[in-house]
């Protein structure tokens, strides 16, 4: 599978940075077979879903699975006791659910906070100057556990105007990780995709997201 020597060619670019960088592998459209597949050969690599229905459907416990993608207060009910990490909170009413959910399983849910670093009206997260307020606002949720924040770049290229956004970024990483607060360690910075993760990797994410370079163009149907 292509997969194989493409995870071996970014498990070589991590080692070359010296730092230790999980890789998440977004499985979106990727079927049950190649999945099984994938985490023969890589066991230790998280998988991602980007859609609460296809993470149902493909749950396997012996797996760990992030919800990647945005997330419906509908839909928490369905992931709260799958995903080990949610990667998309970005407003009240959503973390309303995820404490209630956990509450009501007696769980403490594992959160980062997506930050909209583009003004991208297109995809969620809180804007960059808000995030660490937002963040003081969830002590009051017990059940949720925020240990860092995530942000989807623009598609912008490696220019220096991606590379600014990244050093934006950077800075919000460290004032985040100054937070002191009962439910926040910040410990993640979830950033790159398979388009832009090369200049992730020269910044401080410390997850990178990969679909499209670790499994080809997505197959839909």
């Amino acid at each position: 599978m292509i997969f194989r020597e493409k995870l071996d060619e970014v498990r070589k670019e991590i080692e070359d940075t010296g730092r230790d960088i999980t890789i998440i592998a977004a499985t979106k459209t990727r079927t049950k077979d190649v999945i099984d597949e994938f985490h023969a050969y890589a066991p230790d690599v998280v998988l991602g879903e980007n859609r609460v229905q296809e993470l149902v459907d493909k749950y396997d416990p012996n797996y760990e699975w992030h919800l990647i993608g945005q997330l419906q207060t509908n839909k928490v009910k369905y992931i709260a006791d799958k995903a080990s990490l949610i990667h998309s909170l970005d407003r009240d009413d959503l973390a309303k659910e995820i404490e209630k959910q956990g509450a009501k399983r007696d769980l403490i849910i594992r959160c980062l906070v997506e930050v909209n670093m583009g003004a991208e009206i297109s995809k969620g997260g809180v804007e960059p100057d808000k995030a660490v307020e937002f963040i003081r606002s969830l002590e009051k949720y017990p059940h949720i556990k925020v240990e860092g924040i995530m942000s989807v770049l623009p598609n912008l290229g490696d220019t220096p105007e991606l590379d600014n956004l990244y050093c934006r970024l950077d800075d919000l990483y460290d004032e985040t990780k100054e937070i002191r607060q009962s439910n926040v360690e910040i410990k993640y910075l979830s950033a790159g995709m398979s388009g832009d993760y090369k200049v992730a990797l020269r910044h401080k994410s410390n997850m990178i997201r990969l679909g499209r370079v670790l499994f080809g163009e997505r197959i839909y149907v």
